[in-house]
């Protein structure tokens, strides 16, 4: 029997990279107290935060660190329609916040913006348990609807680590995807409706989509905002599908030998296991040292191996799962795919495999500085991407790592030193963005752009789709009050 692992305290790492301050934007007004003294009118005195703001000026990560002039929380779209008509009005710049559990900069001010707050607009929930249609605040924090909907038989389509305190309208802002991806698709597949107040000079508020499954009358645009970054409006409320909660579900952790025998294996479990397969994630033998030596955790394989592959299968009949999860292991088995393979026996042996997967992130910050990587290849290229950093990058990094999510392409590679530097960092940027999109791959998986990879957001993109997006910006913030010196 595999023993639960002790919950791990999370220490705030240090990270560094090649982002671009953007100077400010002189047109964009200063706060004065007259604007403060406004705010208070139409929001109420509690609403209106001036002091001891440093959690919404920088991020979890301690590297993106803005100064902000104010904090805003309005408790419904009304109050958001008041802030961004008054701001549009007199040209102060706003940036729209939601759980700040980014990794690219997005939700944090760079200059002396307000900060609108999403954390008080968490009242609205109902649910069809019939259709599986969820509609609800965007300022709920995604563990919470997941709760409210496991009572009622559903879950959430998405999972991610920063479940307890990311919220719904950020998901949505970023397009957030996570480990149910290869099971349930993206967001694109589950947004129905939103409604969305514009950053004109009247607040308009927008009701796009439907509560229904199926309205082809319009163009879709609910999915202009989806990864849209707070760009072009604030998403105060959410209609999307949830799923039925698995009354099932199974792990095991495979040993591997080669990467192409990985992308066998992959390949193979979409066949096999098929409409039970909800997770396929990927570890390389050295995040596997870096979790035994930073966090003491041990792989649960009996045999070393270069790789580690993590299955999960979600259904409704645990007794059809495991024996659908069981004759994998063997053809995999009888087919030399894999060297070591454990299936799950108890929640316990569950957690301790997910503890591997989840916990890699938190491992590599415990090297010193750790450079994050969130990009999607073609799987021809995904590990490749792996050696040809390892063999550029030399001495100069303490740990090159991969993990992610195989069976969707999408590669966190993290590249670790101990303390920052320069050298270091030229070697990587712009060539490790560069060398992806050469290969057919995208520098922003999930993770979107924000800060962070504004400097090379052009890259894989034709100038036509670049000045169209900006042509839709332009429509939708006239003034460019919104989350500016970020992704557009």
């Amino acid at each position: 029997m595999l023993k639960l692992i002790p919950k791990i305290r999370p220490r705030r790492p240090t990270r560094s990279y090649a982002a671009v301050l953007a100077p400010r934007n002189e047109s964009y007004a200063k706060v004065m107290q007259s604007d403060l003294l406004a705010f208070e009118n139409f929001l109420g005195k509690d609403a209106v935060q001036k002091d001891d703001i440093t959690n919404h000026t920088t991020d979890w990560t301690g590297q993106f660190k803005g100064h902000g002039s104010v904090v805003l929380y309005p408790k419904n779209t009304e109050d958001v329609s008041a802030i961004l008509a008054y701001c549009s009005r007199n040209k102060i710049a706003v940036v729209p916040q939601g759980g700040n559990t980014g990794l690219v900069g997005g939700s944090i001010p760079v200059h002396d913006e307000v900060v609108l707050s999403m954390n008080k607009i968490n009242k609205q929930f109902t649910f069809d348990d019939t259709m599986g249609i969820l509609q609800c605040d965007a300022g709920f924090i995604l563990e919470d609807l997941d709760n409210k909907l496991s009572k009622l038989g559903y879950m959430m389509p998405f999972d991610l680590g920063a479940k307890g305190s990311c919220q719904i309208g950020g998901n949505i802002a970023t397009c957030a995807g996570g480990i149910r991806l290869i099971r349930y698709g993206s967001l694109h597949a589950h947004l129905l409706g939103l409604t969305v107040v514009l950053p004109d000079e009247q607040g308009s508020v927008l009701h796009l989509g439907s509560a229904i499954r199926k309205d082809n009358t319009s163009l879709h645009t609910p999915h202009l905002f989806l990864g849209s970054e707070g760009q072009l409006g604030v998403i105060t409320s959410v209609t999307m599908t949830a799923v039925p909660r698995p009354k099932s579900v199974q792990s095991a952790m495979l040993g591997v030998e080669s990467f192409k025998k990985c992308c066998e294996i992959l390949k193979m479990a979409k066949s096999s296991l098929s409409e039970v397969l909800s997770s396929f994630e990927f570890l390389d033998e050295a995040i596997m040292e870096c979790l035994k030596v930073n966090l003491d955790l041990h792989p649960v394989l009996n045999k070393s191996t270069p790789f580690s592959i993590l299955v999960e299968t979600s259904g409704s009949n645990e007794d059809h799962d495991m024996e659908k999860m069981s004759a994998f292991l063997e053809e995999c088995y009888s087919k030399q795919l894999i060297v070591d393979g454990v299936l799950a026996g108890s929640s316990a042996d569950a957690t301790k495999m997910w503890k591997l997967r989840e916990s890699a992130p938190l491992a590599v910050t415990r090297d010193g500085y750790v450079y994050k990587h969130d990009v999607s290849l073609p799987l021809e290229s995904y590990y490749e991407l792996t050696n040809v950093m390892k063999e550029r990058c030399g001495d100069l990094a303490k740990r090159v790592v991969t993990y992610g999510h195989l069976g969707d392409g999408n590669t966190h590679l993290n590249i670790t030193s101990a303390k920052k530097n320069e050298e270091l960092e030229n070697l990587m940027y712009p060539f490790l963005y560069e060398w992806v999109v050469a290969h057919g791959g995208s520098i922003s998986a999930e993770h979107g752009i924000g800060q962070l990879k504004l400097p090379y957001s052009t890259l894989g993109k034709e100038s036509e789709e670049r000045l169209l997006t900006k042509k839709l910006k332009n429509i939708f913030d006239p003034n460019a009050i919104l989350n500016p010196y970020k992704m557009i």
